[in-house]
């Protein structure tokens, strides 16, 4: 299989309209990050962490994540489910919950998964997570979000006190680039 990306977004719009979308992209993400090669030829090798975008729309949102090595995304939550996949390098995800009690603004580590080359996620519309970048390279990932990824008021944690506040964009664009210097210095 060829990986196209006009046919790939096509795919993709057809599956937001099933019955379980979810599911129908996870089945056509994980058809395509079956082939790194086709991805790679596609989209390029990575050279620097970055969030391109793919596809945005009011119902889906595609993007391809390039992390850093050994970047660290704060937690964070999308208001809306996403699928994950990786097409090259690793890709680790905390999942977090809400502490009960006081204004439910504090968060404690609740689970975790390893995404490696091939594998896909499904994170519900509820979920919070971090993601981290262990390896010693560029990870790639395609991630796609059930809404207007761009258009959605999100939240992230701060990393000491792992207290709410609203995701700033700009903050977000700024940890890419912090993440290319450090990749320039080593």
């Amino acid at each position: 299989m060829k990986f196209d990306l006009d046919e790939f977004v096509s795919d993709c719009k057809r599956a937001i309209r099933e019955n379980a979308p979810q599911v129908a992209i996870n089945e056509v993400l994980a058809r395509a990050v079956s082939d790194r090669s086709s991805i790679l030829h596609a989209l390029g090798e990575p050279k620097r962490a970055e969030m391109q975008k793919l596809y945005q729309g009011n119902d889906l949102t595609i993007l391809n994540v390039v992390w850093a090595p050994w970047m660290t995304l704060l937690p964070h939550n999308h208001k809306m489910w996403a699928v994950i996949g990786i097409y090259t390098g690793r890709e680790d995800n905390i999942f977090w919950r809400r502490l009960p009690g006081g204004d439910g603004r504090k968060l404690e580590a609740a689970g975790a998964k390893a995404l490696s080359e091939k594998d896909t996620a499904q994170l519900g519309q509820d979920i919070i997570h971090s993601v981290t970048n262990p390896i010693s390279r560029l990870t790639g990932a395609i991630h796609i979000y059930g809404g207007d990824f761009f258009g959605a008021p999100r939240s992230e944690w701060d990393a000491e006190m792992l207290l709410e506040q609203p995701c700033d964009g700009e903050k977000m664009v700024r940890r890419f680039e912090q993440a290319n210097a450090f990749l320039l210095k080593t």
